[in-house]
């Protein structure tokens, strides 16, 4: 599945590196962290890397950077699997681990400590940090800084074997306390840490921090372009000085990979923080994870957008190396364009009021043909049963209407949906009374001689499929949400609606068009879920 989209700066960054024949083939990957469900920044990434690569007939490698033993799951692991695959791409052979490379990282920091790059430091967590400087003040070097390299590769070792208790030392490398980039100030590469990891199980009591690992990580896949948000910018002068030492000891030959930054998506009316959306499931604002309104692309794919609408929203919105904010309602018309080609229309009644035709013979039934898709007669009709006694929307009646107000009053006549024409008479009892014209029914010879206004949708009353519709909307009121006060009221609302019977066999997953309210999917708990609106009800003016 390739993302076609415009030239951008990472693309001109490619071409040009193709050109001078920088790397023998061009090969990405997406490189997600196992502690967490993907959530909307994630398909970008995952559109940008794969579709990259794809692009310049190059591969792209689904890895993970499980260096995290304490907040990583397998859980999460088959979650972003399913997902990656759910939003239409494959990756180049099996997954990749960070942890299928401890081995050689270590050995990697091994050679670092020989070569006095890198040194045991036996200080406290605190006394690190308090000696790491500010972004106005130097660092202080440790006192262990020139410890004897054949001291620290003992350590280290006995670090591997499990003497140590946790926080009793650290790896640092060696690069310079007085760098105004703080992450240049010896950085650690390992910690002790007695955890069960989700992979190697307790193979390993010292784990690689993702500093160390993910660009080298990188350079043993042979990663060409290593595409990031920009919050790594700052760390790229250390992983390209992980990267060199590491080549300079023999381990790789070049090209080493190149890290290109771009800006992560921002999004109105949503957070993407992993801690704010923890706080949300925690909280119980949500009913979990993979509830409709949460930006998770378990969330999404249950609310029914399409992987084909978050294919089209990465290309609309592009790539750009500046912070953007880009407006919800950008990423709501992709799904309604994508869902516009691919959803069969349908007809429902969401707040149900019962409308009688007097003159229609009680207990005669007949079937009415529907399109499928009006833009599409290749999908063909369905039929649908038509009699005496409808459902129709509660707002198609009014008893003293306003002014342009053309469906259903005292004395006015509409048409039902690729029916026949009726004429009101009146209210009784809270049912809506009318008479219809015989020789009206849509598509029979001289039905066009009746002239109205207002067309009406309807369910017959005896064939409905009575079901919960839950209409989603919005977690946030806010465009720029800041904590759970501006969470919206009314995100949620489960309706009991009727629909037309051929619903009843609708499969979980299985996406419609409800016509005038919507695209809609059958949700695997049953009932419907609203995917999104049929135009976009948050524009102002």
């Amino acid at each position: 599945m390739t993302v076609a989209s415009a030239s951008n700066f990472i693309r001109q960054i490619v071409d040009a590196d193709v050109v001078a024949g920088t790397y023998p083939a061009i090969r990405t990957r997406f490189p997600p962290e196992p502690n967490g469900y993907l959530h909307f920044g994630h398909a970008k990434s995952i559109c940008l890397n794969f579709g990259l690569a794809a692009q310049y007939q190059g591969r792209c490698n689904l890895r993970f950077d499980d260096t995290n033993p304490i907040k990583e799951e397998q859980e999460y692991v088959d979650s972003i699997k399913e997902m990656v695959k759910w939003l239409g791409f494959e990756w180049d052979g099996a997954e990749r681990y960070a942890s299928d490379y401890f081995e050689q990282l270590y050995k990697f920091a091994q050679s670092l400590i020989e070569r006095g790059h890198a040194y045991v430091d036996s200080q406290t967590a605190d006394d690190i940090r308090a000696t790491r400087g500010t972004l106005t003040e130097h660092g202080t070097s440790s006192p262990y800084r020139e410890r004897d390299p054949r001291e620290s590769l003992a350590l280290f070792e006995k670090m591997r074997k499990g003497d140590f208790a946790d926080g009793a030392h650290v790896l640092r490398a060696k690069i310079d306390m007085r760098s105004p980039n703080m992450n240049m100030r010896d950085p650690v590469m390992y910690r002790i840490r007695h955890a069960t990891h989700h992979r190697t199980g307790d193979a390993w009591c010292i784990y690689p921090t993702y500093d160390w690992a993910h660009g080298l990580s990188d350079c043993i896949e042979g990663i060409s372009h290593s595409v990031c948000t920009l919050e790594f910018e700052d760390h790229r002068p250390l992983y390209d000085w992980f990267n060199q030492k590491v080549a300079e000891a023999g381990f790789f030959k070049g090209p080493l990979s190149k890290q290109i930054e771009f800006a992560r998506l921002n999004l109105t009316y949503v957070v993407l923080s992993k801690r704010k959306l923890i706080q949300l499931v925690e909280e119980q604002h949500v009913e979990g994870w993979d509830d409709p309104r949460m930006p998770t692309l378990a969330g999404a794919r249950r609310r029914g957008y399409t992987p084909g609408g978050f294919r089209l929203f990465a290309e609309r919105i592009g790539v750009s190396k500046a912070n953007q904010l880009i407006d919800f309602a950008v990423l709501e018309d992709c799904m309604r364009e994508d869902l516009n080609e691919s959803a069969p229309r349908r007809m429902a009644v969401l707040d149900p009021l019962k409308l009688v035709i007097d003159n229609y013979p009680e207990g005669r039934d007949e079937l009415v043909e529907l399109p499928n898709h009006p833009q599409k007669p290749d999908w063909g009709k369905r039929k649908v049963p038509f009699s005496r006694e409808l459902w129709i929307e509660r707002e198609d009646f009014q008893q003293t209407p306003p002014k342009g107000y053309f469906r259903l009053f005292p004395g006015n006549e509409v048409r039902l949906r690729f029916g026949y024409v009726v004429k009101c008479i009146g209210i009784d009892n809270g049912v809506v009374k009318c008479t219809y014209h015989e020789d009206s029914k849509s598509g029979t010879p001289g039905a066009d001689k009746y002239k109205v206004k207002g067309n009406i949708h309807w369910v017959s009353a005896r064939h409905a499929f009575a079901s919960p519709v839950h209409l989603y909307d919005r977690l946030f009121k806010a465009a720029n949400p800041q904590g759970s006060e501006d969470l919206n009221p009314d995100s949620k609302k489960t309706v009991a609606a009727q629909l037309e019977p051929s619903l009843k066999d609708a499969k979980p997953g299985e996406s419609f068009q409800f016509e005038r309210h919507g695209y809609f999917i059958a949700d695997r708990g049953g009932g419907f879920n609203r995917s999104v609106t049929l135009r976009d009800s948050w524009a102002k003016g």
